[in-house]
């Protein structure tokens, strides 16, 4: 702010011509008519200075401030008016130089101070309550007094014992009167009109102007360019304000005085100056000259004590607020300890509270309880169903323990048991108890729900501290879901190894990729016809450095579970595609082979996949039509996600392949709801084709439904000339398996595209 006032153009003319004014005064030293005409001059600008920077700001500032700008911008008026009359007088009758204003200034002076006063008592002061406006006004009249008093004693006695005349005195009283209720307006009212930065200067304009009236001595005497240049200054001061203020209005800075504090210093720097000229003019002045000083004390007095009678009782209130706050704040502190150890939904203890319990429960068996299938009630029934749900478990729960177990829940569908002191019998029977209750059939809402959990049982031992007894009861709670939920299993120390394993093979597994481990391997697909090689499916290895060849079967689920599928699916997809379009490019006979990429459901569901793999097919050069990929009934069964990126990919010439057909129920329903365009018979219909008559009813029927729905169909696992030449029969038009060869590498595929047959196996 100080630097933008420091450029301001306006109030470095204002400035320079001030500086300018009293540059004369010390080169006129010694004529002091001249001086009084140049100080005469000098006021005129200054006036009108105040006068249009006011008026610009009736028009800048709010409606409510617009008449309090009007009465300033008046007074600027008048003020130039009365001095551009003394200037005049000066220039055309020198006669005994004056700084004191002829008949017609003084007039023009007290209309302009009345309309700063009036001015002074119009604005809004924001005071809403009784009590901000009693505080106010108690305080407003104590510095009122006190500058009533200030300017009593010098006008009727002033210092130095040199007696001014009565007119100047009244006026100079008035100035100083008016100073005083402008410093309290600017100091005590919330949101004044002006910035505290643009008031003050006028504020200390009034209050110079007084005090220079009866400065003492030499600096009384007309043509003294101090007593020129002092007096010149409380016009630049007036003047400047108004531009100041707009200033802060360009600068988007408010001109409230924003918060006030409850207390001002400003009433009880008055008392404090009345009592300092109370006792100077004790000692030295007759009873006629001290009345008006003690009348002021005893009125400053009886403001103050009033004051404090109403800072008391602001006290007593407060008091009375705070015991009232300190017992809400009592309840609230209970309130929150409850909250702090207790679920809000159930009214169990949470994880939190449980994990103390925990600790302290010394030697314990834990029950750690997830629902099954949880998810399916809130996405079919709404999540207030589930919330219904997750309260009647609770209490099931709490009827199924003994006294003095623990039963918390740590979030979402799942819960813990900690049961004390307890025993693989005792801790058996209890799980046997919940899985029991939780079977009953219960009502939320018009729905009938039978609730079935998989639980985790863990024995505490010795050295083993609370983290590791619940990660135990976890890894158990997973086993029971992976051998077919709605039963209990308890930890072993085989489980804890097999998941100690799992857990090295997910951190391999994010290393393989960086090491190169992976590579790609192709099974022929052939038609059933004439043998001829139509495409290929893309199969991932794992070459371990340590551990040899990892089979799919062992490591693909786990990327599965830990969405490391995404990234590895990514590398396939771009290596099966760069090989194709290597292949094309070689042969230009093979322009048509295609090349089958599996994808899992969770990287078909990753953000961006179908950018990912328009990508791909442009970095490589390979035709959209040439990619084939295959997903599994069970990635996209009930999953509209997956079915909108099928789509997607469909729609940019991608071929689809619905892998392992027949294997899920949602097959027949798959086929109306998704864009594949191969259907995959399983190996598993396959293997007995030639033996089993409903295995060959089953490839029958997939083979006419694929005809019927325009769908191209394949069979996998042929091994045996009689199955490649039955499924011939029944209208399949491709198949793989071992019969026409096994998964080759990059350069076998090289080789058959050369010319080499097929290197069939047994």
């Amino acid at each position: 702010m100080t630097g933008q006032l420091w450029r301001d153009p306006a109030l470095r003319l204002l400035t320079g011509l001030t500086l300018l004014g009293c540059a004369l005064f010390f080169v006129l030293q010694g004529d002091a008519p001249r001086q009084v005409q140049v100080y005469w001059a000098f006021q005129v600008p200054l006036d009108a200075a105040l006068a249009l920077g006011a008026w610009r700001l009736r028009a800048l500032s709010p409606a409510h401030f617009r008449r309090f700008f009007a009465m300033i911008a008046f007074a600027g008026a008048s003020f130039v008016v009365g001095d551009s009359f003394q200037t005049i007088s000066a220039l055309v009758d020198p006669g005994t130089p004056s700084m004191n204003g002829g008949a017609v200034q003084s007039a023009c002076f007290v209309i302009g101070m009345s309309s700063n006063v009036i001015a002074c008592l119009i604005f809004p002061q924001g005071l809403r309550t009784r009590r901000e406006r009693s505080v106010f006004w108690l305080d407003a009249t104590t510095v009122l007094v006190g500058g009533a008093v200030t300017a009593w004693c010098f006008a009727v006695n002033p210092v130095g014992g040199e007696h001014i005349d009565r007119v100047t005195a009244g006026l100079t009283a008035a100035v100083l009167i008016v100073s005083a209720f402008s410093a309290t307006k600017v100091a005590l009212i919330k949101a004044p009109p002006m910035a505290r930065v643009a008031a003050w200067p006028m504020v200390a304009a009034a209050g110079v102007q007084g005090i220079t009236t009866f400065l003492p001595g030499d600096f009384q005497e007309t043509g003294h360019a101090y007593v020129l240049a002092i007096r010149l200054a409380p016009s630049l001061l007036i003047a400047a304000g108004p531009w100041i203020q707009q200033i802060v209005l360009r600068g988007g800075h408010s001109s409230g005085a924003g918060k006030r504090r409850p207390y001002s210093l400003l009433p009880y720097g008055m008392i404090a100056l009345t009592f300092v000229i109370f006792f100077t003019m004790l000692p030295r002045h007759a009873s006629s000259q001290l009345w008006g000083a003690a009348i002021g004390v005893v009125v400053i007095s009886c403001l103050v004590a009033g004051r404090q009678l109403v800072a008391f009782h602001d006290n007593m209130q407060l008091i009375d607020r705070l015991d009232v706050a300190l017992d809400e704040v009592r309840g609230h502190e209970a309130q929150l300890r409850a909250q702090a150890s207790t679920d809000g939904l159930t009214g169990l203890t949470n994880r939190t509270r449980f994990s103390e319990q925990l600790a302290a429960a010394g030697d314990a068996t834990v029950l750690l309880i997830d629902l099954d299938d949880f998810k399916t009630v809130n996405d079919t029934l709404g999540h207030a169903a589930g919330d219904a749900l997750l309260v009647v478990v609770a209490e099931r729960l709490r009827e199924a323990v003994r006294a003095g177990d623990v039963v918390a829940r740590l979030g979402g569908d799942e819960f813990a048991v900690v049961l004390p002191g307890a025993g693989a019998a005792v801790a058996g029977q209890v799980a046997d108890d919940i899985e029991r209750r939780l079977s009953e059939p219960l009502e939320v809402g018009q729905h009938v729900l039978v609730t079935r959990a998989s639980i985790g049982v863990a024995r505490s031992r010795p050295g083993a501290d609370p983290s590791t007894l619940l990660s135990n009861a976890d890894i158990a709670m997973y086993e029971a879901k992976r051998r077919g939920k709605s039963m209990w299993v308890e930890f072993t120390d085989e489980m804890g190894a097999r998941i100690s394993a799992e857990a090295v093979l997910i951190r391999e597994l994010g290393q393989a990729i960086e090491r190169g481990e992976f590579s790609m391997v192709y099974q022929p697909i052939v038609r059933l016809g004439d043998g001829a090689l139509t495409g290929v499916e893309s199969l991932i290895r794992w070459n371990h450095p340590t551990r040899g060849p990892v089979t799919p079967s062992e490591f693909v689920p786990v990327a599965e579970r830990t969405g490391q599928i995404v990234e590895i699916g990514r590398w396939a997809l771009a290596e099966a595609c760069r090989q194709t379009a290597a292949w094309r490019r070689d042969h230009p006979e093979a322009s048509a082979l295609t090349v089958n990429v599996n994808v899992a459901g969770r990287q078909l569901r990753s953000p961006g996949f179908v950018a990912e793999v328009d990508r791909v097919l442009a970095e490589t050069g390979l035709p959209a039509s040439c990619l084939n990929i295959e997903v599994t009934e069970t990635a996209v069964f009930d999953d509209e996600e997956s079915t909108e990126v099928l789509f997607d990919l469909r729609g940019h010439g991608v071929r689809l392949s619905l892998d392992d057909f027949g294997t899920a129920a949602s097959s027949l329903g798959l086929l109306l709801t998704t864009p594949v365009t191969t259907l995959k018979l399983d190996r598993s219909f396959v293997e007995s084709i030639t033996t089993v008559g409903r295995q060959a009813a089953v490839a029958n029927a997939v083979s006419q439904m694929a005809a019927a729905l325009d769908l191209a169909s394949v069979a996998e696992g042929i091994e045996t000339e009689e199955q490649r030449a039955l499924l011939l029969e029944l209208g399949y038009h491709y198949g793989q398996g071992y019969l026409f060869s096994r998964p080759l590498p990059g350069d076998g595929i090289d080789r058959l595209l050369s010319g080499d047959r097929l290197p069939q196996a047994a």
